[in-house]
């Protein structure tokens, strides 16, 4: 991804040989790369001065046309000698490496050495000469000779191109590499704005990724070559020595992302995919050691990063390859394309390769190359997905016709198999109407027997509760009987004696004793008590009947206006011998307008459940007390409020679902028809009401009734 990291493959690491002779540069007039007349002396310490430099004896010659200092914190002095044999009286010296912190100029005075100090640190304005390299002027009388001194240091690895030339010809040098890298940029431009639009317009990830890593390369290229130094970060040249870094290491995850998105790594190689993951972590980190100032270690991470990023896309291109996935082809000349036009950048900065026009481009070349494949190889990714679409297309047609054959011959025999069934369907229709009739019809006589259910426990009630008064009025008849012929007798008995001749007194003193032998008096007072209770059997007996009458409704077929709670109260007195004494009743009744309902068919929906409330008090308690039945009655808005609640065995939440579902039950076989509350829910129904349970395993249930005070009159089907 840089152009430093391959220098890690190439051997030597610093071209440099034992102390020969000085050789001297003959200028002639023309651009000349002066690499290999330099000598080069390393200062470990930093600290030597130009006076120490000049004395030195551990100058050595530098083999290559572009001397390479590798990554280093040394300073490294320069030194060259120029005899100028043109006719040019002003020449100047071009470092064509614009990232330098340290570029000290030292030319020959009179009566000593001037210097001329630049570095990429500070503002792009304070330079004389208005380029990202490094532009000194050298000031040599024609056939006379001088030794110049050239200073330098730098975080990153130092390769410097050395040329020497007029000003014009290296104006025009600096005008040529500017407008290729003008094209250069061009290219990539095109590219990202290409590939955005495409991106917009198709929502494909990879494109996105690939417009970032093409942003990104084109900004490491150029941070490289000094032109974001020179035109995007003129005054802030800190933010152009981090952006060598973070542009790289923002393109090195951009290149993870799309590869592994381009190339389906996650589907294709699960295993290697980790590697891009860690290699887009091992980039972020560069970020973040670079952010933090620790500029030297940061190139180190960014040169691991890019060998692990070129050996892991070699692994997975070609292994994707061999297996003929046609991306990974456009993928594998896309990169050999870049990679190659580092390895002869790397060369050329080696020596192995000449300093020329052709060779200073290979790598911004080989990037450009790259883009440019990397974008035809999405739009053959495009066509690669049209085709499939268009086979995917063409297989569903011809599913489709081979169906449509299939559904054309089977027709044939679906109408056949039609008319059977239709005619099989027409006998069941009529076997089913006929089994719905049957239904029906047991359906109402399982209504009716519910009914009879009910009216049978209504009768037992009322021969019960008629039955005690009668009796009382019975057991009261014969001994009335027997003191009226004795009152009768007395009656005769004092008449004869009344009519006898016997005088007065003898008359009252006769009658007087038969009275005090009959105790007349207390007959008398027996007869009144035996009518008195012959009256109260008599009045209860009509209570009863009365109760009855309300209770059965004999025009229970009318919609009519009745009241709520004198319907519960005939429901309780009839349901009264159900308790047995055991179960207590609550009412707790509100002040209610009268409803208009049918009468008759409510009171049936109370005893139903008020003898569902008894069986489960019963069940619970036995024959202990403790059973409650507690009834509410309250006005809410338009509607009656019925409360029917009991402590009795309550219900799980499965049974409170199916509670009002005909032929449901959880008595035992021969106590109950399951008919009860369906019979009551449909009730409710009629009403236009509504009816809801609540119940709680072992506290017992509570269902409430709410009947509109004033609805339409609906019709009683069952």
């Amino acid at each position: 991804m840089t152009k430093f990291w391959l220098c890690l493959l190439f051997l030597p690491m610093i071209c440099l040989h034992q102390a020969i002779a000085q050789q001297t540069i003959v200028f002639k007039g023309e651009n000349e790369v002066i690499g290999k007349q330099v000598s080069i002396l390393e200062d470990s310490t930093g600290r030597m001065d130009l006076k120490s430099v000049r004395n030195s004896s551990k100058f050595v010659q530098s083999q290559t046309q572009v001397p390479n200092m590798q990554l280093s914190t040394s300073v490294f002095w320069l030194r060259f000698t120029i005899k100028n044999e043109s006719d040019a009286k002003q020449l100047l010296l071009s470092l064509e490496y614009p990232t330098l912190e340290v570029c000290e100029f030292y030319y020959p005075l009179k009566n000593g050495f001037g210097i001329t100090a630049l570095s990429d640190r500070n503002r792009f304005d304070q330079r004389k000469y208005k380029h990202q390299d490094f532009i000194f002027d050298i000031h040599i009388p024609k056939d006379s000779t001088a030794t110049f001194y050239l200073k330098v240091r730098s975080n990153e690895q130092m390769v410097l191109p050395l040329v020497l030339g007029t000003p014009q010809h290296i104006a025009e040098t600096k005008l040529t590499r500017d407008l290729l890298w003008g094209l250069l940029v061009g290219v990539l431009l095109v590219m990202i704005f290409y590939n955005t639009f495409v991106f917009i317009s198709t929502k494909d990830i990879s494109y996105l990724y690939y417009v970032l890593y093409a942003f990104f390369i084109a900004l490491t290229q150029t941070s490289l070559s000094g032109y974001t130094y020179r035109f995007l970060f003129p005054n802030s040249p800190t933010l152009f020595n981090m952006g060598i870094i973070v542009f790289n290491a923002l393109g090195g995850i951009s290149f993870a992302l799309f590869a592994q998105s381009f190339l389906g790594i996650k589907e294709k190689m699960p295993r290697m995919a980790k590697v891009f993951i860690f290699i887009a972590l091992l980039y972020a980190a560069t970020i973040v050691v670079r952010l933090m100032g620790y500029s030297l270690i940061s190139y180190r991470m960014t040169d691991v990063s890019a060998l692990v990023v070129t050996v892991s896309i070699y692994i997975v291109i070609i292994r994707l390859s061999f297996k003929g996935y046609r991306p990974a082809k456009f993928f594998l000349l896309a990169w050999t394309m870049f990679f190659t036009g580092v390895v002869l950048f790397v060369m050329r900065n080696l020596g192995v390769l000449p300093y020329n026009s052709y060779t200073n481009y290979t790598m911004p070349i080989g990037a450009a190359m790259e883009v440019i494949l990397l974008s035809l190889a999405l739009a053959d990714r495009i066509n690669i997905l049209k085709a499939e679409k268009e086979k995917t297309q063409a297989e569903v047609l011809r599913v489709v016709q081979h169906n449509e054959q299939i559904v054309r011959e089977q027709n044939v025999v679906l109408e056949l198999k039609v008319t059977e069934r239709t005619t099989a369907l027409s006998k069941a229709n009529l076997e089913l109407n006929s089994t719905l009739k049957d239904l029906k019809q047991t359906q109402a006589q399982l209504v009716e027997a519910e009914k009879m259910a009910s009216l049978g426990q209504l009768t037992a009630g009322i021969a019960h509760e008629i039955n005690n008064p009668i009796n009382f009025v019975t057991s009261n008849v014969n001994p009335l009987k027997r003191d009226i012929d004795m009152m009768m007798d007395a009656l005769i008995t004092i008449e004869s004696v009344g009519l006898s001749d016997l005088t007065s007194a003898e008359k009252e003193k006769k009658i007087k004793a038969y009275k005090e032998e009959l105790d007349l008096d207390y007959l008398t007072e027996e007869i009144k008590h035996l009518i008195n209770g012959i009256n109260e059997g008599a009045q209860r007996t009509a209570e009863i009947v009365k109760g009855l009458r309300f209770f059965s409704r004999l025009d229970e077929d009318d919609f009519k206006s009745a009241d709520i709670n004198e319907g519960l109260d005939s429901t309780i007195f009839l349901a009264k011998h159900l308790l047995h004494n055991k179960i207590k009743i609550v009412k707790v009744y509100g002040d209610l307008p009268n409803a208009e309902c049918y009468p008759g068919k409510l009171n049936q929906a109370f005893l139903n459940i008020i003898s569902n409330a008894i069986y489960a008090i019963q069940k619970r308690f036995g024959d202990q007390d403790g059973g409650e039945i507690t009834i509410t009655t309250t006005l809410d808005n338009d509607y009656i409020r019925i409360a029917i609640k009991d402590n009795g065995v309550g219900m799980d939440a499965a049974t409170q679902q199916k509670v009002f579902e005909p032929f449901f039950t959880t008595k035992e076989v021969g106590e109950g028809t399951g008919l009860g509350m369906s019979i009551v829910y449909n009730i409710i129904k009629k009403h236009n009401g509504k009816i809801s349970v609540s119940s709680t395993i072992g506290e017992g249930t509570e269902f409430i009734l709410e009947i509109p005070i004033f609805s339409g009159p609906v019709p009683i089907n069952q």
